[in-house]
């Protein structure tokens, strides 16, 4: 396979970082990858285990000779990592993420790098509630779908670049525009999390008769709420990043559980199995059930 840059500087080694890290390796689309990030006991797991060649905690050594950059990190820092990685960056190198929010993102990316070199929006649509170095996975993004999200000044020959990265490490590559991106992903994976997230502060500070509910949880609470356990810095980031669709997204929310809430105070049998009928065969359409 075409090799896509000579050496790779991963920004931010956890979960998404380090798994591209291993399976751009396992597919010889890079040839050294440098670790970069905050916390050097993740650093040092990652190169344990052979994600990375080298461990730089300062930015003129983590940029050296590096024609590619990935920042994996939340995206809240995506702005002040490539202002601190900037000024050591040789002419012409790509800056690219893998963030869940892309217009804001974008911007900021594009402010923070300047003339320095091209900058590509990516979004895997792959993780897990697992993160740090210990969780990567050679196969994470295989079959997954990734979204880049070029603008009017995305230089056509990084696009391809970028798109030959993660199409080299299995992933279903689309593009899409950066605010339509952000409208979907609202919907489909931010407010599931926010949802999660309210369902579990709203049990856990229940009390019955006195009573905290842990003990009575089941696996369908399990299962509506395990993307809940995920690093509350990385979604609280994503929340204020794309504030404007996420809320609209919460308000359709609001007004499906209103006529839920109303079907159930009234009584109606058929509104309840128009809202309940229809969410079984929707999800059910998605597949994906054992």
């Amino acid at each position: 396979m075409t090799r896509v840059a000579d050496r790779m500087l991963v920004a931010g080694v956890g979960l998404i970082g380090g798994s591209l890290a291993l399976a751009a390796r396992d597919a010889g689309l890079v040839g050294e990858i440098i670790g970069f990030g905050r916390t050097r006991a993740n650093l040092e797991v990652a190169a344990q285990r052979g994600l990375i060649d080298r461990i730089a905690t300062e930015p003129a050594v983590a940029m050296a000779g590096v024609d590619l950059v990935l920042l994996a990190t939340p995206v809240g820092s995506c702005g002040a990592v490539a202002s601190a990685l900037r000024p050591h960056a040789r002419a012409g190198t790509i800056l690219t993420d893998a963030g869940s929010v892309k217009a804001l993102v974008v911007d900021v990316m594009e402010q923070a790098w300047g003339a320095a070199g091209p900058v590509v929006g990516a979004h895997p649509i792959a993780g897990s509630e697992a993160y740090g170095a210990g969780a990567a996975r050679v196969d994470l993004f295989r079959g997954r779908l990734c979204v880049l999200t070029p603008n009017p000044q995305t230089d056509r020959r990084a696009l391809q670049t970028v798109r030959a990265l993660w199409e080299g490490v299995g992933a279903v590559v689309e593009e899409l525009a950066p605010a339509s991106h952000d409208a979907i992903l609202a919907r489909v994976s931010h407010l599931p999390h926010m949802v999660a997230a309210a369902l579990v502060t709203a049990v856990t500070q229940a009390r019955v008769d006195g009573r905290p509910l842990d003990s009575f949880v089941g696996s369908g609470f399990r299962d509506s709420t395990r993307i809940a356990a995920s690093r509350a810095e990385l979604w609280r980031d994503i929340a204020r990043a794309n504030a404007a669709a996420l809320g609209l997204a919460i308000d359709e929310f609001r007004q499906v559980l209103d006529l839920l809430a109303d079907a159930i105070a009234r009584d109606d049998v058929a509104a309840l199995d128009q809202l309940l009928g229809g969410a079984e065969r929707g999800r059910r359409a998605l597949g994906g059930l054992s």
